[in-house]
């Protein structure tokens, strides 16, 4: 391939572009700018001989100093115009260059396109009747000045963030009532919005300012805000055991009981991180507040956070007892039928756990649903959920094998059983399913075992 280096003309690929065998007509960029092509960035371009392009309030000096590439990396969740995207990669171009279709692609994607074999334009199809490479420096220097425009502004952006988060934190420590509510949503607001306003929050010393304002006299007004920044922001160990502060635990639980959804949600999820790993066990308010979260089918936000809150303190055998005690064990079962995915898998986790206690298995047993629920649920979702769903099964039918078995036969459980069986689950799995199938066998009887089985008395 040859490259013309220094061409005074040039053509972009522009969208939608049929090429026709007469030759047809190539748009180029003066067209594809007066025609919104850019997406209406308000750009303005003078394409003259030697190629210069206008873009803003960006200088020569000021573009040349930044790296494309790196632009083109902060700038990744941009919405980047269609005119500097190559058709062969589906990213923006950095070295564009124009075939002789009038076609532009980045000069290392038709290079490995050529290197393949191949001696055809990639979006026409047409044989080339010319194998020169013409570097397209309109298009290049555009591509340039429009990343430069935008990583500029993203920049002053960042940096009007960062004094503002500044300037808020300092105005914390000196107001109070009504202006501190207000002070902080508005930094809240920029922690929840900005990656930049969270770096300079946490550097300066603002988680634990604002850990400080939870305590037994702060207002649920303030005790909301606080938490909705806190969550937001990375904690490290020290932060984590000064919020692990009885006085500001018990302020969290009254936010999670009486605050609004959001609020809820940020109090869970905050709680999630100060759980993990914690030896900690919450009190009956706080488990109540959760459960009625999780109760809530017209929120899945606030599902999700309430379950992944529960399976870490679920584990801890007091706590577990805790939930039994509150009624937790029947109000998950019945919901297992509306959790998604996500949400049924999390709560089959946590009544496995619940089911390891005597009383966890007994509330099982007596809820009326739960083996019909635990049964359709086997080899339904997934090998977790099959696992989670048959480790029930067994402690439920272990309480008793009589009247448990027969339920669980005739609400299909044998067929499932032998599914898993014959599956290519874990053996652990299918050796649970073989005992229980056996359980199942020996407390029913034969006729009702092998019609529900469908098997013949041969194969039996």
């Amino acid at each position: 391939m040859r490259d013309t280096h220094g061409a005074h003309q040039v053509f972009v690929k522009m969208p939608m572009y049929q090429h026709h065998s007469t030759g047809g007509q190539v748009l180029d960029l003066e067209t594809a700018v007066k025609d919104g092509i850019l997406g209406g960035v308000g750009v303005g371009v003078g394409v003259g001989g030697g190629g210069g392009v206008g873009c803003g309030d960006v200088t020569g000096p000021e573009m040349g100093k930044m790296d494309l590439k790196k632009m083109i990396e902060q700038l990744d969740s941009v919405e980047v115009p269609s005119v500097f995207i190559c058709p062969i990669s589906l990213e923006p171009m950095q070295d564009p260059v124009t075939l002789c279709t009038g076609q532009t692609y980045e000069r290392s994607n038709i290079l490995k396109w050529f290197s393949l074999g191949h001696f055809t334009c990639p979006t026409t199809m047409q044989e080339l009747w010319d194998d020169s490479l013409t570097p397209n420096s309109t298009l290049s220097h555009l591509i340039h000045t429009w990343f430069s425009q935008k990583y500029l502004a993203m920049k002053k952006r960042s940096d009007d963030v960062q004094g503002r988060s500044l300037e808020l934190l300092e105005t914390l420590k000196k107001v109070k009532g009504q202006t501190r509510v207000q002070t902080l949503k508005e930094l809240r607001k920029l922690v929840t919005t900005h990656d930049s306003a969270k770096k300079t929050v946490t550097d300066n010393g603002g988680i634990t300012f604002v850990s400080s304002l939870l305590g037994p006299f702060t207002t649920h007004a303030v005790g909301s805000e606080a938490v909705a920044i806190l969550v937001n922001l990375q904690l490290n160990s020290d932060a984590i055991t000064n919020l692990l502060q009885p006085t500001k635990i018990s302020l969290m639980v009254d936010v999670l009981n009486e605050g609004s959804l959001e609020t809820k949600i940020d109090c869970v999820k905050l709680l999630e991180v100060l759980f993990t790993g914690a030896e900690i066990a919450p009190s009956l308010r706080l488990l109540v507040g959760v459960l009625r979260l999780v109760k809530d089918k017209r929120h899945p936000h606030g599902i999700l956070a309430g379950l992944r809150l529960l399976k870490i303190i679920s584990s801890q055998e007091s706590v577990g007892n805790s939930i039994i005690s509150i009624g937790g064990v029947p109000q998950l079962v019945e919901m297992l039928p509306h959790f998604n995915p996500e949400c049924l898998e999390l709560s089959l986790y946590v009544l496995e756990a619940l089911s390891s206690i005597p009383d966890g298995a007994l509330a099982l047993k007596n809820c009326a649903n739960t083996i019909p629920t635990l049964v359709k649920l086997l080899m339904k979702i997934s090998e977790n959920c099959t696992q989670h769903a048959l480790s029930m099964l067994w402690e439920v039918c272990k309480l008793s094998p009589e009247e448990c078995a027969a339920t669980a036969v005739n609400a299909g459980l044998a067929a499932k059983l032998l599914l898993v069986i014959q599956s290519g689950c874990n053996p652990g799995l299918k050796q649970r399913s073989a005992e229980l199938l056996k359980l199942c066998s020996l407390n029913c009887t034969s006729t009702i075992f092998m019609s529900k089985c469908k098997l013949t008395r041969t194969l039996q």
